[in-house]
């Protein structure tokens, strides 16, 4: 590293440390607006660059967020979710307190590629259900899902209004519910896609969680690929040593 690039780190290691304080003193609360760039910029007397470097820091650390054409916020804290408890998004997200809500994006019939036949066990160009959705905590987009399912075990779900729980329309509908779940979690960095969705800059971290649900006969009902706001979620397990 050469000292120009450490100096530039240096500056922009203290801004993010000054930006911080600046939230503890000021008793900065989930949600509220931080000072403009500018102002930060004014009162610290560095470089705009310095300043979003350490803006960037601290977004990447889960302490502070951007929305569109408004500003920067203090993020909100993660929910909590364990992934061996049977519960949905809807149902963990309110019983601590919070506010959830789904937007649909795209529901359409597809046939099924190489990948999803063999995922479904299905014939290549057997009909599949794919839906997008992207899903809100307090009005704050934190996940986007790419779901798939089997239009044979579900015909003609389209017509229901997916901004509501799928697996209830699954079990109430159609009398499919899941009796396992195999999930595979692992942190990516957002893709341009994904970061377009969520309102966030394309490369930051993420939280990738592929579901697949089966039935008790073993039948696949659910193929869901969720990306997580890396500061959106925590993930808690309680395992007990028999």
């Amino acid at each position: 590293m050469s000292p120009a690039d450490a100096t530039q780190e240096l500056h922009y290691l203290s801004i993010r440390d000054h930006i911080a304080d600046r939230i503890a003193a000021a008793g900065l609360r989930a949600g509220d607006r931080l000072p403009s760039e500018r102002q930060l910029q004014t009162s610290s007397g560095v470089a705009r660059g310095t300043i979003r470097e350490g803006l960037f820091q601290l977004e990447a650390e889960g302490l502070i967020y951007r929305k569109d054409r408004s500003g920067w916020y203090v993020s909100p804290p993660p929910v909590v979710y364990d992934p061996t408890r049977w519960e949905g998004f809807m149902s963990y997200v309110e019983a601590q307190g919070r506010r959830p809500s789904t937007e649909t994006l795209s529901a359409e019939e597809i046939a099924a590629d190489a990948l999803l036949a063999e995922v479904f066990r299905r014939p290549v160009g057997a009909p599949l259900y794919l839906i997008r959705r992207r899903r809100y905590i307090d009005g704050r987009a934190v996940l986007v899902e790419r779901i798939v399912v089997d239009a044979a075990l579900a015909p003609d779900l389209l017509r229901f209004s997916l901004d509501q729980s799928l697996t209830n329309i699954l079990k109430s509908e159609y009398g499919l519910a899941a009796a396992r779940n195999q999930m595979i979690m692992q942190p990516c960095a957002l893709t341009l896609r994904e970061a377009e969705a969520l309102r966030v800059k394309s490369g930051l971290p993420g939280l990738s969680v592929v579901r697949t649900s089966y039935d008790a006969q073993g039948r696949i009902i659910e193929f869901d690929q969720e990306f997580w706001r890396h500061d959106a979620l925590k993930i808690s397990v309680d395992i007990r040593v028999r």
